[in-house]
């Protein structure tokens, strides 16, 4: 039910009339990453890598089919994930290991590809060890946006992968009561990137990149809503012992039904 709802979302949105969105800006500067350093390159063992960000000094919000191996399906060993805060030009601001992560308990990896798994495409990481620098200042997070509203993002993907890029303008094309359609430009590798919109005078993240997608053409983004959906990661955390809150391959997830709408995983 809820992937034909989001099917007939996408389909809705092939001729959309779209304001201007501004071009990438390489953050490879410390003058330009200088507000962003709490983002960061998720590095996943050999395999590839996802973005994340924080939003507590030992936590990481990013996308759950980051924590699985794509070819089979297994969970990645949290030993062989790696955070490094503020990622540029081969040096972090921080280097961190993992303690433990959870995906969101209603994410499944294996099995039929769905639309649905979009929807709970999200992923809390815990930290060996608290990040506390005075660069670094974890981001705090918000309701969804609605549509029309002007976000930004800041990720890493297959072609600047050695620094993040800000996108500063793009908007909210549609969403549905889970998940949200942008026209961020997101490729491989921003899969878990923090979808930002200013709120009460400060960049709050208010969505995650689970995917891209091209509806007849035109290139989108899709992203996880977080109202309500922390909370559960928060507990599922928990259970685990962890903290409280204070790559290149193509991968379908649904085609042929959807009307020429096709998503892949960034």
């Amino acid at each position: 039910m809820r992937a034909a709802l989001i099917i007939a979302l996408l389909v809705g949105l092939a001729c959309p009339v779209r304001a201007e969105e501004s071009r990438l800006i390489s953050l490879e500067t410390s003058d330009a990453g200088q507000d962003w350093q709490a983002v960061g390159r998720l590095n996943l063992g050999a395999r590839g890598f996802c973005t994340g960000a924080l939003i507590a000094p030992d936590l990481v919000l990013t996308a759950a089919h980051c924590l699985y191996d794509k070819d089979t399906g297994a969970r990645i060993d949290d030993r062989d994930i790696e955070f490094l805060a503020g990622w540029r030009n081969g040096r972090a601001e921080a280097y961190r290991g993992v303690r433990t992560s959870v995906p969101h308990p209603d994410y499944i990896y294996s099995g039929a590809e769905s639309l649905d798994r979009v929807a709970f495409d999200l992923a809390l990481i815990a930290l060996d060890q608290p990040i506390r620098l005075p660069q670094i200042t974890p981001f705090a997070t918000d309701v969804r946006p609605g549509r029309g509203d002007t976000v930004g993002v800041v990720s890493y993907a297959q072609d600047r992968a050695e620094a993040p890029s800000l996108q500063e303008t793009c908007h909210v094309l549609d969403r549905a009561p889970e998940i949200v359609v942008f026209s961020c430009d997101v490729d491989f590798g921003s899969s878990g990137a923090p979808i930002f919109a200013l709120r009460d005078g400060q960049m709050k993240i208010v969505s995650v990149v689970s995917a891209k997608a091209d509806v007849e053409g035109q290139r989108v983004a899709l992203g996880s809503v977080l109202t309500h959906t922390l909370d559960v990661l928060q507990a599922e955390l928990t259970k685990s012992n962890g903290s409280t809150l204070g790559s290149a391959k193509v991968r379908v997830l649904s085609g042929g039904q959807a009307s020429g709408a096709k998503f892949v995983t960034p």
